[in-house]
């Protein structure tokens, strides 16, 4: 696999499984208080853009089932063909998948694991023709299972999030990836309408099957954020960070606009 494709690899990672840091603390914004009857459906969309891996939307939604527990579900929709093989929509990388969130400390503290699906040829190589080339996207690209845990107090927040992304087609052939990705940030509630803290960011490429690559870590990011809410379900979050490895990605910043209802 060549350095240009291991970096569109790693960048569709990058923003992996719902998630930006301000996915998870929509979600946890809108999850609502303890008791079922008081807590409502709830919808989150995101248009985000990363230095890393561009422009993609995403979704996230929960459906109260229990006193403490949400039905969720989500899907990530990546823009750039470079993704995949072909340069066109049969092979774009599309990641769908669901699981619980389990509130406690009263809805301050939120426990959501989930598992997905890719679809595409990121992570499996793709269809392989006769000849060998890569001509298409697969069903079932890779799975995704993750663990997302938000706190939102009355002046703190903080979120912890790893997911880790297996091949599950053409797993055993010549053009498998694995990733492990994992965030951690933390911050102040300055007023009710603005946040701030720091953010760590890590993605490591644990599996590599191309011909003469090995697993090797794809980036390392530490750096701040500040967030802005409004009283209607807008917000928006512009995180920024440099690379501690050794500068390969170059500096780290996004910036996220959503709505939750």
């Amino acid at each position: 696999m060549n350095d240009a494709f291991k970096s569109v690899a790693a960048a569709s990672i990058a923003g992996a499984l719902a998630f930006s840091p301000m996915l998870a603390s929509a979600q946890d914004e809108v999850a609502g208080p303890k008791k079922k009857t008081d807590r409502d459906d709830s919808y989150t969309v995101l248009l985000s853009q990363d230095s890393f891996f561009g422009f993609y939307p995403s979704f996230n939604g929960l459906i109260p089932i229990s006193d403490n527990v949400d039905f969720s579900f989500y899907g990530i929709l990546w823009t750039r063909d470079a993704f995949g093989t072909t340069g066109t929509g049969d092979d774009l990388w599309t990641e769908f998948g669901g699981g619980v969130n389990i509130h406690a400390l009263g809805g301050k503290l939120a426990i959501k694991p989930q598992i997905g699906i890719t679809n595409g040829s990121l992570l499996s190589g793709g269809e392989i023709a006769p000849d060998g080339t890569q001509e298409g996207g697969n069903f079932a690209d890779g799975v995704v299972p993750s663990l997302t845990v938000n706190y939102s107090g009355e002046k703190f927040e903080a979120e912890y999030y790893s997911g880790y992304y297996l091949a599950a087609r053409g797993r055993d052939d010549g053009a498998a990836l694995d990733f492990l990705h994992l965030w951690v940030n933390a911050g102040y509630k300055i007023t009710n309408k603005v946040s701030a803290g720091a953010h760590y960011e890590w993605l490591e490429n644990s599996r590599n099957t191309f011909p003469g690559q090995d697993g090797s870590t794809t980036y390392e990011w530490v750096g701040p954020y500040v967030q802005f809410s409004l009283d209607n379900g807008f917000f928006s979050r512009f995180t920024s960070g440099a690379e501690v490895q050794n500068g390969a990605t170059g500096d780290f910043y996004k910036l996220t606009a959503g709505f939750s209802f």
